[in-house]
């Protein structure tokens, strides 16, 4: 290990427990619908629904979490998140063998788990920053999402096995122990955080904080660039996504097996993108490196719907493997972004406003795909959702993020010689609305 791993305990226990969390993510995005599939022989669209539940309660809490992230201490919040998913994830193999698993349950679950996510997520991007110092804060950010990447790799591959081997209900188990795994790590984590303060006279009503958030993301052209493009982007992503098992397995011709060769070693993108982002960056600068990050690279989606059987099969390899590369990149680049540039006070309301709309198309994106898929045929629908990652793009290209070599590290008003904080202070915003 070296640098922040080898200097930094704090650091390494929250590195450690996320990492574990997303291996445990993966090996349930496998396991959930193999277990609506085998053990309660759920439909087509109901599985697809258990799916849109892990997502939709960014749309239903999204916002007012939010809020409360701004305004009590992050790491109880992540505790009682991480808690409560290592309760819900080892109920389902428990109700499976006692005969009272059902649809509905596991729905519950699905939406359950998906809160705990949303709350510990937008706990976890606002607490960082307070862990690191600002200096350390790109090195934290490409470490966590390099190691994210490659537990994914194994998460999904370990899934599989798993359900396999023991059978898909006993892998939420292993999701469940992950979960222990992150506790612990966060209960080791010395650092103990300040309670948040708020300002004098500022409106404390849950509406008012809301609405002071998402007039962050709409009022600041850096922000509402970055929210945009997220949502087309996500759209476009999770659209071909949906479609991807069935186009491998029924257009392409293979075996399942092979399916999930193919899709860990195009995962492996994300681990290259990790690597290299800090580095491209340094050298052309962060807003040009987004451009190439998120325009760039991920054209390579359009070498997906080409995909053929035999050696035809790696065309899918390298066009996953540039899109993996690209969005890593890109969100290690925005989180350092929003990480220095978002007022301290709004970080958490940042998050969750822009989270409630990237991860809000997600869902849509599924159902987009499907529905083209159906009425189009699989192959076709594919060559239209992977055409929409790198035109999403085009939101980046025609923003100023062309117009700059780096993106700001802080509002105009707090350059030297603007006009100081009190600007932004007075609304809670940054400049530029």
């Amino acid at each position: 290990m070296s640098g922040l791993l080898r200097r930094h305990r704090d650091f390494r226990l929250l590195w450690c427990g996320e990492t574990a969390g997303k291996f445990g993510a993966a090996v349930s995005a496998v396991s959930m619908p193999l277990v609506a599939v085998a053990t309660l022989h759920a439909t087509t669209f109901e599985v697809a629904l258990i799916g849109a539940c892990g997502w939709l309660p960014w749309l239903l809490i999204g916002l007012p979490v939010g809020v409360w992230v701004d305004r009590l201490r992050r790491r109880p919040l992540m505790l009682a998140a991480a808690g409560s998913s290592m309760v819900l994830f080892a109920a389902v193999p428990v109700l499976a063998r006692t005969g009272g698993l059902t649809l509905g349950l596991l729905i519950a679950v699905a939406l359950l788990t998906g809160g705990s996510a949303v709350l510990f997520q937008t706990a976890y991007s606002a607490y960082l920053p307070t862990l690191l110092a600002p200096a350390d804060q790109a090195e934290g950010n490409a470490k966590l999402h390099g190691s994210a990447s490659a537990a994914q790799i194994a998460g999904q591959g370990a899934g599989g096995l798993i359900a396999q081997l023991a059978g898909a209900v006993n892998g939420l188990f292993a999701h469940a122990a992950t979960f222990l795994v992150a506790l612990l790590c966060l209960l080791g984590i010395r650092y103990r955080e300040p309670r948040p303060t708020g300002r004098e006279g500022a409106p404390r009503s849950l509406t008012g904080e809301v609405a002071e958030g998402l007039r962050l993301v709409a009022g600041d052209p850096w922000f509402r660039t970055l929210t945009l493009f997220g949502a087309a982007s996500n759209l476009a992503l999770m659209g071909y996504q949906s479609l991807t098992a069935v186009f491998l397995v029924r257009e392409v011709g293979l075996p399942p097996g092979a399916v999930g060769g193919l899709l860990a070693l195009a995962s492996t993108g994300g681990i290259a993108g990790a690597f290299v982002v800090r580095r491209t960056a340094g050298r052309l600068g962060t807003a040009r490196a987004m451009l190439l990050c998120e325009l760039g690279v991920p054209s390579a989606a359009l070498l997906i719907p080409l995909t053929s059987p035999g050696a035809g099969a790696l065309l899918y390899v390298a066009g996953g493997f540039g899109v993996c590369a690209g969005v890593v990149a890109g969100n290690i680049l925005k989180v350092s972004f929003q990480q220095s540039y978002c007022p301290p006070p709004l970080l958490g309301r940042l998050v969750a406003s822009s989270a409630f709309l990237n991860y809000g198309t997600l869902p849509l994106g599924a159902l987009l795909g499907g529905a083209l898929g159906s009425a189009l045929g699989v192959r076709t629908a594919m060559w239209i959702m992977t055409a929409g990652v790198p035109l999403a793009a085009l939101i980046l290209l025609f923003s100023p993020v062309r117009t700059v070599r780096d993106l700001p590290v802080r509002p105009a008003e707090q350059e030297p010689g603007g006009p100081g904080p009190g600007a932004a202070e007075r609304d809670g915003a940054p400049a530029h609305r």
